[in-house]
């Protein structure tokens, strides 16, 4: 078994001989192995007739959905099957081997047709690929022995069916290409990007309105913070990955897929690209979309004209002391955009990152003309670096910055870690002040001093340091003592951790732990945002508590993470 048969299970839109036999005649059953994570009913194996055999493919249907349908739905699904048969045949099939290359043929069961089962799925699963169906069911048990892939019954007479069915025909070839003739196994975000372009390759998103395109643009400014290369098969992973793919085209042409497929790498190195200058040109494309800084930061498809990511706006006042700092994580290869607006005079942003990881951060200026200009961080080894804007809030009248980690290039893992960074934008004279202010607990030097041992010990405190500047510049109003609080949230039931951002439950546990007292949440932020001093607060609460919440669990420390017997002790309370 090459690299021991390591199992791919691709694409949510995800001692015995060959089953085929010399005759094979509609409505013959056949039982079948499908995926238990997509199934409906979490089956392992299924029964299926055969219902249209077509020009280059076998449909066949799940015998009891089959047998639920009245006269008149079967009428409808066999039309449909018909439909996606010429599909197959006259535009999906050769439109695809001409880009990409053909799939294993006559494959292991030595048929030159391919066989498309279609069952009921999970509502979010268009259809599946699995690579054990190519292995001998000696090598893997619940290989079904054919080239095949899977499609959603309940979408099967769906407008999107043969999107579907484009995408999944895509990985049937991926797999041949890359490890039957290459030996080498795709990572997976890759896999899903070709998959992903293949309706668009084939005409399917010409027409924008209710296409697969359309939905993916929707997922994406959604959740435009979604790491491109970390799979966890998540709708929200289609969405920026589908987008990345069109500029990739775009800029380099429909060969740059299909020549990464003949690629013995895999990956970002099979693309032969500067990657990382594509993907920050990208990054910049989807924020500002204007062809006229240069063709690399926009979008050429009619349909993508208009998209535009929407930045995190951070404000600075108009009048008297302006400053902001913001703690925050990210992934390898994922997009932040934060947009300042508001203030008057010289807008100076700091920003510090992990220094283990290597950041790339541009900044666009837009004037009060409407014109965008584009430059640069310049960050030193330690990840460490500053701008100066003159005329902010005159001349210019917002400044975005869009940071970004890119500095793993292979072995994407499922998930990936996060990694912290912070930014600070205020006035020359407030961010002074609070560098020279000797009483500030976390700013005991300049950060253009700090050593990288010092950043690194810093990093963990960024978000106290936030408050202690909001308190400086009296952004944090107290609160008297007998004020009513409220708690959104009538009950928790779900589990709360780390690294939550804009999360309204996080609000909830947030209006919660503010009730407990200062000796409990000291700051009592209300963000939304689950990072160290909110941790921090749960830890109190943890320990406060610690017979009924830790022992339980055989721990003697607060963890900070908000799980069963943590909620059954806040909603306890709440119902008192």
């Amino acid at each position: 078994m090459p690299k021991e048969i390591k199992l791919i299970f691709i694409g949510i839109v995800f001692l015995s001989l060959p089953v085929f036999v010399s005759a094979i005649s509609l409505g013959q059953r056949a039982d079948f192995f499908v995926d238990p994570a997509f199934d409906l009913s979490e089956r392992e194996e299924i029964s299926a007739s055969l219902q249209r055999i077509g020009q280059n493919a076998y449909f066949y249907v799940e015998q009891e959905w089959w047998e639920e349908l009245d006269r008149e739905e079967k009428n409808e699904v066999n039309k449909t099957l018909q439909n996606l048969d010429n599909e197959f045949y006259y535009k999906i099939y050769p439109t695809l081997t001409s880009a990409f290359g053909s799939e294993w043929k006559p494959g292991i069961d030595k048929d030159s047709r391919i066989t498309i089962l279609i069952h009921p799925m999970r509502k979010e699963a268009g259809g599946y690929f699995r690579s054990s169906d190519e292995y001998p069911r000696l090598q893997v048990s619940d290989s079904n022995e054919r080239e095949m892939f899977y499609l959603n019954a309940d979408y099967i007479t769906d407008p999107l069916a043969k999107s579907f069915l484009a995408h999944e025909f895509t990985h049937l070839i991926t797999f041949n290409q890359k490890e039957k003739l290459q030996g080498v196994e795709e990572e997976v975000w890759l896999n899903e990007a070709r998959a992903e372009y293949a309706p668009t390759l084939v005409g399917y998103d010409d027409e924008y309105k209710e296409s697969n395109l359309e939905k993916r643009v929707k997922t994406f400014l959604e959740n435009p913070s979604d790491s491109l290369t970390e799979w966890q098969g998540r709708e929200a992973d289609y969405g920026g990955l589908n987008l990345f793919i069109q500029y990739l085209v775009e800029q380099y042409g429909e060969e740059i897929l299909g020549n990464s497929l003949k690629s013995k790498e895999i990956g970002i190195k099979s693309l032969d690209i500067d990657f990382s200058q594509v993907f920050t040109n990208w990054l910049i494309a989807v924020f500002i979309n204007d062809c006229s800084l240069g063709d690399q930061y926009c979008y050429q498809n009619e349909n993508l004209k208009n998209l535009r990511v929407a930045p995190l706006i951070n404000f600075l006042p108009l009048k008297g002391k302006s400053c902001l700092g913001v703690s925050q994580t990210t992934k390898n290869w994922t997009g932040n955009w934060f947009k300042f607006i508001g203030g008057k005079g010289t807008l100076k942003i700091k920003f510090i990152g992990n220094p283990e990881n290597l950041f790339k951060v541009p900044y666009i200026s837009k004037s009060i003309s409407g014109g965008h200009s584009l430059n640069f961080f310049e960050l030193d080894e330690y990840q460490r670096g500053e701008i100066l804007v003159s005329g902010f809030g005159k001349e210019i009248t917002s400044v975005t910055i869009i940071p970004s980690i890119q500095s793993k290039t292979s072995g994407f893992l499922n998930p990936e870690p996060a990694f912290p960074f912070f930014w600070e934008a205020s006035t020359i004279v407030e961010v002074e002040e609070v560098e020279e202010n000797s009483n500030s607990k976390y700013l005991e030097k300049p950060i253009s001093k700090m050593t990288r041992e010092e950043i690194l010990a810093k990093i963990t405190e960024i978000e106290e340091l936030l408050t202690q500047l909001k308190a400086q510049i009296g952004q944090t109003e107290t609160e008297e003592k007998d004020d009513i609080i409220s708690v959104s949230c009538e009950k928790f039931e779900e589990n709360l951790y780390f690294g939550l951002r804009n999360n309204s439950k996080v609000e909830c546990l947030q209006e919660f732990l503010k009730t407990q007292g200062t000796e409990i949440y000291p700051e009592e932020l209300i963000t939304g945002n689950f990072l160290f001093l909110t941790k921090a607060a749960v830890i109190r609460f943890q320990e406060k508590y610690k017979s009924e919440i830790l022992t339980p669990l055989g721990l003697e420390k607060g963890t900070g993470f908000v799980g069963e017997m943590t909620r059954n002790k806040i909603n306890e309370t709440l119902s008192e």
